[in-house]
């Protein structure tokens, strides 16, 4: 593969943050059915739904991820009813977040699949209607008070996508103002950048980009002025880990290059200063560490821009650098910086066409190293996070095969057995981040579709315009 081979999906939502996340963008790079690999991710539910007892979105997603296995693998079935099933467990979801995302999940699901058409019919204004439910500030982490309304925000963009993916984003007029109006309650720039470049992409992709800068206001040119601000609010971001000064700054601008070139407007690109300019010096100032975390976006940012090669002419030894630094970053020392590390690098080799940069041995440390992540009561609750972002990426170069074995390192168990067997009792520690592994399910299902499955007309028909 290579940046030329990708969809225009991969293209808008290349990055794991998006799909493990947000559920947005699940089951790309779509292969055919594979019955040894469907029995895998039903298994794999079955043992997370055993553990997590009572969890609604963990019922949801096995739900999901069957419906999604047998329509993929041909099986007959009263396909109206099973949708209405999965459509059930969606609404038994109680936060309205994740009924949101769940409810965007199963609607892009099967626009995918190509049976929109058994959607129970007020399902789609169903969920949008939900997003009104959703609270500010309802994130509980180490960012409390910082989020605002970026909830609400991330639920219009999941939810604006999935009516455009089913042919229905003409119902969406009135509600894309709404929606960009909520980018002034998020307070941290952090949170508004990354947030609203994505809210800022979809709303070009479904159409409706003229909402975007009218006589009154210019949102993306207000949200590039917000970023500018960043050292007046002291509103810096917190992480799992210490970070650079430079990677909260670095992460929202890298975004919104890639929402700039979802709008065709390259003019974004010296508001207020050059922004490109900017990003070499930000690249030059965060940790190499940090650089695999955003070597993904940068290069597919540079990419949809038509920059890549004018700014990183030598992409084969950019590449190799941040890739080869798997040989110095142990991914069990802690489960953010390090811990998701490998999925980028991963997934920046495939698309750069650099597969031979993906040893054997770089595979093996990341499907060994969760056992390390026992060091601390932080990194052994959040291990759920790491292990969606290596299903997915394993999942997507053909390896995945090593998390569905048994392996000694796990005690003759499967590294999927043990981690979920490793889960707390109650899930209290966890809860926050296991929707991330049946995200991660979800879309390796939603894979299998079959290797010719081609986009949706949303999709197809959509081109990049500033380059």
């Amino acid at each position: 593969m290579g940046f030329d081979e990708l969809s225009t999906e991969s293209r808008m939502i290349a990055t794991p943050w998006s799909r493990m996340v947000r559920g947005i963008g699940l089951g790309q790079y779509p292969v055919d059915y594979d019955p040894e690999i469907a029995g895998w991710i039903r298994h794999s539910l079955d043992l997370v739904a055993e553990r997590a007892k009572g969890d609604s979105y963990t019922a949801f997603a096995r739900r999901t991820a069957g419906l999604i296995l047998t329509v993929a693998g041909g099986d007959r079935i009263d396909l109206a009813r099973e949708v209405e099933a999965v459509a059930d467990e969606v609404r038994a979801v109680k936060n309205p977040y994740y009924r949101v995302t769940a409810g965007s999940v199963l609607m892009d699901a099967v626009a995918k699949l190509g049976v929109g058409s058994a959607l129970p019919a007020g399902f789609p204004a169903e969920i949008l209607a939900t997003v009104d439910r959703i609270e500010p500030d309802r994130i509980k982490d180490e960012n409390s008070g910082r989020h605002g309304d970026y909830e609400k925000l991330s639920a219009f963009t999941a939810v604006f996508l999935a009516h455009g993916q089913l042919g229905l984003a003409d119902r969406l007029g009135s509600l894309v103002p709404q929606a960009l109006g909520l980018l002034d309650n998020v307070p941290a720039p952090f949170f508004r950048g990354r947030g609203g470049a994505m809210l800022i992409s979809v709303i070009s992709l479904i159409g409706h980009g003229a909402h975007l800068a009218g006589e009154e206001r210019d949102h993306v040119a207000a949200v590039l002025d917000y970023l500018d601000r960043a050292d007046e609010l002291r509103l810096a971001p917190s992480f799992p880990q210490p970070m650079s000064p430079a990677f909260a700054t670095i992460y929202p601008l890298v975004t919104m290059l890639n929402a700039i070139a979802m709008t065709g407007r390259p003019e974004y690109l010296t508001h207020g200063r050059d922004r490109l300019a900017q990003m070499r010096e930000l690249w030059a100032a965060i940790t190499p560490v940090e650089r695999t975390h955003m070597g993904l976006y940068y290069l597919v940012a540079l990419h949809n821009l038509g920059r890549l090669r004018a700014e990183v002419p030598d992409l084969d030894g950019f590449v190799e650098a941040l890739v080869g630094q798997w040989r110095h970053v142990d991914p069990g020392e802690n489960f953010f910086l390090n811990g998701i590390s490998y999925a980028y690098m991963i997934e920046t080799a495939m698309i750069a066409g650099r597969p031979d940069l993906i040893t054997g041995a770089f595979v093996e440390r990341l499907v060994d190293s969760f056992p390390d992540l026992d060091r601390t009561e932080l990194d052994r609750a959040n291990r759920p996070y790491p292990f969606s972002y290596a299903v997915n990426a394993l999942g997507e170069i053909g390896a995945a095969a090593r998390l569905f074995t048994p392996r000694a390192r796990y005690g003759a168990r499967t590294p999927m057995e043990w981690v979920v067997g490793q889960l707390s009792g109650d899930l209290a520690e966890e809860n926050s981040r296991l929707y991330m592994l049946n995200h991660a399910l979800i879309s390796y299902a939603l894979r299998l579709r079959g290797a010719g499955s081609g986009e949706t007309e949303l999709f197809r028909s959509f081109r990049f315009g500033a380059r």
